[in-house]
């Protein structure tokens, strides 16, 4: 998804930027202006992705996957051991 939301801001600022283009005979003032949206986009994103990860419901699914770990690790054990004895009793053929 990150990579996907850059391409796409980074798209929006060259389309951008070519619109509010004065000539074409500038292209290095382009370019200037296409790596300084670029910037600023990445910078958004960061943020955005920053602010996801600093939420309180991030917050609280990562306690929850550590709290629970060691259930799905008691649970997983559990199983092994259940298809074990089911293997032991499948005859074989």
């Amino acid at each position: 998804m990150r990579a996907s939301l850059l391409l796409l801001l980074a798209c929006t600022a060259v389309l951008a930027v070519g619109a509010r283009a004065d000539s074409p005979e500038e292209p290095k003032a382009l370019v200037q202006k296409v790596q300084e949206l670029a910037q600023k986009a990445s910078a958004m994103a960061k943020d955005a992705f920053s602010r996801v990860r600093e939420s309180e419901a991030a917050q609280q699914a990562r306690q929850w996957l550590t709290d629970n770990t060691e259930l799905v690790k008691q649970r997983l054990v559990w199983l092994k051991e259940q298809l074990a004895e089911l293997w032991k009793k499948t005859p074989a053929m």
